[in-house]
This record gives structure tokens, C-alpha cells and sequence, in this order.
């Protein structure tokens, strides 16, 4: 899981913490927490990040070079605490251009000093002057603002962050004998002494951005030892700081890993000679997928198709019944004269389902439509590669079974993919009749994750959100953004057939107002979001970044997508918008958006809990009065459009045609834009028209 940072704990340097609990217990046999920081790591892994301890030896650029941040924590002197014994509380002239350069080159550091910080020994002093912070020989003392009665044991006041929320979630910290900080200008103060205090109104914990990286320096060790870490919001602000500070790791292209130069130069080529075959072959096509066009050219270029279909085949070994049925298929095409193809027999033959293997690829080619793409089933050619990592799977066979789900990235396609179409679905396939079943569903999270990112940014920077440092990371990595859709997809697409059910899920098929296909996506993505906060109480880490993805797509993206013709899932996210606003989980003031994020799991879980009493409710009632009563829910949040038939009652209704009278009686635009989603989509028109056919 390379997309959560690595951290590095400093513990060669006689420092008065360690990670490792039985060196704590060695070091105070007694009281072995005030030593230790096993807590505060273990807190960090259930957030997906790796933590070591450096033991012994210099602070090198090759100790460096494998961390993304370094955590110095208190190094003393053994006349003043109890140490690790190892090395010198002195870092070096080399050791502190060792650790400037890995800030400036991206990384992260974390200083925690102390009370009396001149006394210890150390010279923390030298290094934090390369980043223009001091820490003050000074103990606070604020008997007005204190935990437990103790004057030093001082309650910070928390700063303003400014577009970064490093304090999301955790506001209230007690600082236990503490120093105090000198920050340069532009360091964002996270907390700082009350105006009752001694010395008053002075920074207690500092972040500071340092060429390509970033510093956070606290004037206290103690917060986040063993025996502090679970008191106030301790825990949610070591996770912050330490997520905040940490490098984004540089992506690796889709596929790269563990090929050849030679594989890596040799597979586009012969793809790209598919592709131009594929290309020409297109604009012969009806939207039928027969040919219309000059059918000798038509002849030779599915010919030329066979041909490198043929040669790649060998590279796909796993999928050599299937590539060798789609050749049959062509040939039998062509044999039969070109009408609408058929490609029933390769399509049986094609199970990525029973292949889920992270990184297998296949090389899928197949006459058909492409879902929010194409209409026309002509023929497409797409290499793919499947996502599924172990910890993926283990989620799968032990909680969430779903043998369809297949998700997938692309390494390369032809244009019907050249669109917003996330999918590959063997319902848009051209075959001579429909299969009895289908067993698989592909779904493109390279893409879901790149539009998600392009899309949440500039709406981050468009409504003034300020971002909580995980939120911030998923949108700035596509490896943790792509994992975490995934998980989310898993669970959605698994909701369909789960649940109280009044009607068949896969509702596509049916003659229904639209509203209704809104909320049963809305209720999938509520359920998932309602298991991702279980999953994350469990340490699940990629859970936490579900919950973002669910809000922030749902919000963001979802209404201002597409035309407002019966715009399902944008009406899902106007639910969702329109329901937290009601409930102020989210507000809109002074052209700023903000999220109350301690409240945002219940708002989500009591509009879940609604729409499931739909359902349950749904079961009892005939068809109309469940698309009446889902209708009164969503109007109770979404105003329709005042020209609404449905909104003034089953009086308004026609009685006679059931049910394609009352349901020709829904507007196009039944529920209507906000005001703040049409400024919304103004501004942000372009980038999500930019996002079609993006690649990670």
C-alpha cells in the first residue's frame, strides 16, 4: 500500500521515546508509558502508514531515502530522562543537511521538543533554524486553563488553518509542560496559549512548508506518549499532523511495474496497429454494428483486426479460448455477410470474473455500446489490466461476496472509451441473443479515480473548502484515490441485491419515474458510506478515504454532470447536498463551503436510515404510492419544479394508462438545479467537460 506514507522514528539519537514497546519497558520498567509512543505508531498503521524506528547510525540520505517523514522526538541527555542509549542527543552538521534536503525535497518532519528545552542537551535549536522555528526555554503555566487542575498541564487554543483543516476533528489538546515556539512567517499556528497564560498568546504547535516539503514542530512530546495519546482529540491530531506532513508519493505509470523496456515499447506498438484497424473499420458501421459502408474495405480491415488479434494473443495467454472465439467470430461475420454481428460465442468464452488476479491484463474485443459513451454497437478494442489487491480480496471472500464485481484500469482503447463511459459491461455486447446470465461487470477505477480528483479539486478551490490533510492527500494521489474507489465500488454494486428490496434492483429494466433509480444509487452509496465508518473503526485504511470519495463525488460532481433530463444520479447528489444543509452538517456562508466532519457520519447515516424506511415501508404499498411517497421524499429536501404535476398529489395525476400516463407526467427537470449548484456548474463546466475520456 505504497500510496500511505512511510515513517521513520528517529531512536538513535538518545531520545526519551520509542516505538517499540519492550525498549519502553526496559527503559522504565515502572511507568514504561511515559516512554512510549507504541500507541501513537499503532494509531498511524490503523491509518495504512508504515512506521520503523531508525536504531543505530547516522542520519544519511540513504537512511532518508526510504521515509517520508522523520519523526525526532525529544532527544535528552540521560541526566534529565530516561533515553533509548543510543548515539548522541548531538545531530551533526551532515546529519542536519541530510535531513534539509529530504524536506526540501518533499519529505516530511516532525520535531517534538520540550519544556525548558535548553536544559536537555540536544540541538534541536541548529536544525530547526534551517526552518526559521525556535523553541523557547520557557515551561507555560495557565491554572485557568488546564486539564486536571495542573497549571502546566496547559489547554491550547486552536489556530486557524487557513484552505488546510489540519485541525479537522481534533480541536481540544492539552499540551503537558510545555515550551513554547518562534515560527517564521507563514507558518500556520495550530495552537497556542490562552491570553490568561505565562507567556500568553504564544504558538504551541507550528506547521511550516520548507521548499518541497513540510515541518510541524510541537512544544510538547508527552500528547502523543502511551498514557496521553486517547485523552482529548490527541489521537485525530497525530494522525493530521503526520498525514499533512507526509511526501505525496510520485505515480507510477498503469502497468509499468516489473516490465521490460523492451515489453514496455513493444505492447503499445502492436496495440496501436489494432487500433487504426478499428478506427477505419467504425465509420463502415450502422449504429447497428452491420456494415453500410464499402464492404471489401470492410472485408480487409476485419481481416487486418484477425491478424493482430492473432499476434497479441500470445501476450494473454490466460484469455487464449476467448481470443481465439473472437477470431471465429469475425471470420463468422464476415461468412454470414455483415449484418449485425454476433459475438455471443466470445463473449461466453471471456471470464475475467474467475481471473482476479491484481495486474493481470486482458485484450477485450468486442462489437458494442459504451455505458455514458457511444450508442452504436461498433466494434471496440480496450486493453485492460485488473485491479485486486490482496487486501481488496481478503474484504471480498470474508465480508462483502460479490463473484461479478471485476474492477479494472485501462492501459489502452480505442475512441467508444474516448468518452465519460467508466464501464465495461457485457450487456452492451452485439450477441444473437441474450445469455441466461451475465457473470461479470467491469468497472474502470483508473478512471472514476482521475475525474474524482480533477473534479473535487477545483470545486475545493471553487467553494473555499478547506480540506482535512487525509482528504487532501486522496485527491492528490490517483494510487490511493484508485484503491479507494475499489472498495467503494465493491460495496455499492454489492447493495443492489442486498437490503429491503421492494421492487427487482436492477430497476434499469422497468418503467419508473427517475427519482426512483436516484434514490436506489443514493442508497447504495449510503450504505457503502455507513460501512466504510464501521470498516475504519475496524482499521481498515482505506475506509476513512471512502467516505471522502462518497461525499465529494455525490456533492461535486455527480449534479453538475450531464443534461438535466432525467438526471438520476445527479438528483442523488442534490438529496445529499440538500439534506446536510437542511440538518447544517454542511454550510454555505460567506462563499465558503465548510463541513462540520464531526457530524457528517450520523447526518449520512439518518438520511440512509430514511430512505431504507422507503423501501421497507415500499413493500406494503402498490407501485403508485411508493413512487408517490419517494417522490415526497426527495420534495421534502429537493424543491421540484413549480410546474410539477407530481407535486400536487395523486389528485393531480391521470387515472386512466398506468403507468405510462403518470409516469409521462414527470418533467424532464422534475427537481430543478439550486441556485448554489447553477453557480456551481457555471464555474465548473469546463473542468468536468475536460474530464471525458481522461486518463489516470
Amino acid at each position: 500500500m505504497r500510496a500511505f506514507p512511510r515513517v521513520l522514528f528517529d531512536e538513535a539519537h538518545s531520545e526519551s521515546w520509542t516505538i517499540r514497546r519492550d525498549v519502553a519497558e526496559t527503559m522504565n520498567p515502572g511507568h514504561p508509558d511515559d516512554n512510549s509512543y507504541a500507541r501513537a505508531a499503532e494509531v498511524l498503521r490503523r491509518l495504512g502508514h508504515t512506521v520503523t524506528a531508525h536504531t543505530e547510525g547516522a542520519v544519511t540520505p540513504a537512511v532518508l531515502a526510504g521515509a517520508d517523514t522523520f519523526v525526532i522526538a525529544h532527544p535528552s541527555g540521560d541526566r534529565w530522562e530516561r533515553t533509548t542509549g543510543s548515539g548522541s542527543p548531538v545531530f551533526t552538521a551532515e546529519e542536519i543537511d541530510a535531513i534539509e534536503s529530504h524536506v526540501a525535497g518533499g519529505g516530511g518532519l516532525v520535531v517534538l521538543a520540550e519544556c525548558e528545552q535548553d536544559k536537555y542537551g540536544n540541538n534541536l535549536a541548529d536544525l530547526l533554524d534551517v526552518f526559521g522555528v525556535r523553541v523557547e526555554h520557557t515551561t507555560v503555566q495557565d491554572p485557568r486553563n488546564a486539564h486536571n487542575g495542573v497549571a502546566s498541564w496547559v489547554l491550547g487554543v486552536p489556530g486557524e488553518t487557513g484552505r488546510e483543516d489540519l485541525l479537522a476533528g481534533a480541536r481540544r489538546a492539552c499540551f503537558y509542560r510545555a515550551g513554547t515556539l518562534t515560527a517564521p512567517e507563514g507558518a500556520a499556528v495550530l495552537f497556542s496559549t490562552s491570553p490568561t497564560a505565562d507567556p500568553a498568546g504564544r504558538p504551541l504547535a507550528v506547521a511550516v512548508r520548507h521548499g518541497e516539503g513540510r515541518v510541524v514542530v510541537v512544544a510538547d512530546s508527552d500528547l502523543f506518549g502511551d498514557d496521553s495519546i486517547a485523552d482529548y482529540d490527541h489521537a485525530a491530531l497525530w494522525g493530521n499532523l503526520i498525514t499533512w506532513v507526509s511526501r505525496i508519493p510520485a505515480k507510477t505509470a498503469p502497468g509499468e511495474a516489473g516490465k521490460t523496456g523492451t515489453e514496455r515499447e513493444a505492447a503499445p506498438a502492436a496495440f496501436r496497429e489494432l487500433k487504426d484497424a478499428v478506427e477505419r473499420l467504425k465509420p463502415l458501421q450502422a449504429k447497428d454494428g452491420s456494415i453500410e459502408g464499402d464492404r471489401d474495405l470492410a472485408v480487409a480491415l476485419i481481416s487486418e483486426i484477425v491478424e493482430r488479434v492473432a499476434a497479441l494473443a500470445p501476450r494473454f495467454p490466460h484469455d487464449e479460448a476467448y481470443l481465439a472465439a473472437v477470431v471465429a467470430d469475425f471470420r463468422k461475420w464476415v461468412e454470414q455477410g455483415l449484418g449485425v454481428p454476433d459475438f455471443l460465442d466470445s463473449l461466453d468464452a471471456f471470464h475475467p470474473d474467475t481471473q482476479r488476479v491484481d495486474g493481470l491484463e486482458h485484450l477485450v474485443v468486442f462489437p458494442m455500446y459504451t455505458q455514458n459513451g457511444t450508442t452504436s454497437r461498433h466494434v471496440e478494442a480496450v486493453w485492460i489490466r485488473t485491479v485486486w489487491p490482496e487486501w481488496l480480496a481478503e474484504l471480498e471472500r470474508t465480508r462483502y461476496d460479490n463473484p461479478l464485481f471485476v474492477p479494472i484500469a485501462f492501459e489502452d482503447f480505442t475512441s467508444g472509451y474516448d468518452t465519460n463511459s467508466a464501464v465495461l459491461f457485457p450487456e452492451t455486447v452485439a450477441v444473437r441473443e441474450t445469455p441466461a446470465r451475465f457473470t461479470w461487470g467491469g468497472i474502470f477505477c483508473d478512471r472514476e479515480a482521475a475525474r474524482f480528483r480533477t473534479v473535487s479539486r477545483a470545486a475545493a478551490d471553487t467553494l473555499k473548502l478547506a480540506l482535512p490533510p487525509d482528504a487532501a492527500r486522496l485527491l492528490e494521489s490517483q494510487e490511493l484515490a484508485q484503491d479507494t474507489f475499489v472498495l467503494w465500488d465493491l460495496v455499492h454494486d454489492r447493495t443492489h441485491s442486498h437490503g429491503d428490496l421492494p421492487f427487482d434492483p436492477f430497476m434499469i429494466k422497468q418503467r419508473m419515474p427517475y427519482w426512483l433509480y436516484s434514490l436506489e444509487e443514493l442508497r447504495c452509496d449510503l450504505t457503502a458510506f455507513g460501512e466504510a465508518v464501521q470498516l475504519e473503526k475496524e482499521g481498515v485504511p482505506h475506509a476513512r478515504y471512502v467516505q471522502y470519495a462518497i461525499l465529494f463525488d455525490r456533492l461535486f460532481r455527480f449534479p453538475i454532470t450531464g443534461d438535466r433530463v432525467r438526471n438520476y444520479d445527479g438528483l442523488g447528489g442534490q438529496l445529499l447536498f440538500a439534506y446536510l444543509h437542511r440538518n447544517d452538517v454542511v454550510r454555505w456562508t460567506d462563499n465558503r463551503l465548510s463541513v462540520d466532519w464531526s457530524r457528517l457520519a450520523d447526518g449520512v447515516a439518518d438520511l440512509r436510515g430514511e430512505v431504507e424506511k422507503l423501501y421497507r415501508d415500499g413493500i406494503d404499498r402498490s407501485k403508485l404510492a411508493h413512487w408517490l411517497a419517494a417522490h415526497e421524499l426527495v420534495a421534502a429536501y429537493v424543491e421540484p419544479h413549480p410546474a410539477s404535476v407530481w407535486a400536487r398529489g395523486v389528485d393531480a395525476l391521470p387515472v386512466e394508462g398506468f403507468p405510462k400516463a403518470v409516469v409521462d407526467a414527470v418533467l424532464p427537470d422534475e427537481f430543478p438545479l439550486s441556485m448554489f449548484y447553477e453557480a456551481l456548474r457555471r464555474k465548473l463546466g469546463e473542468v468536468v467537460d475536460s474530464t471525458k475520456g481522461i486518463r489516470a
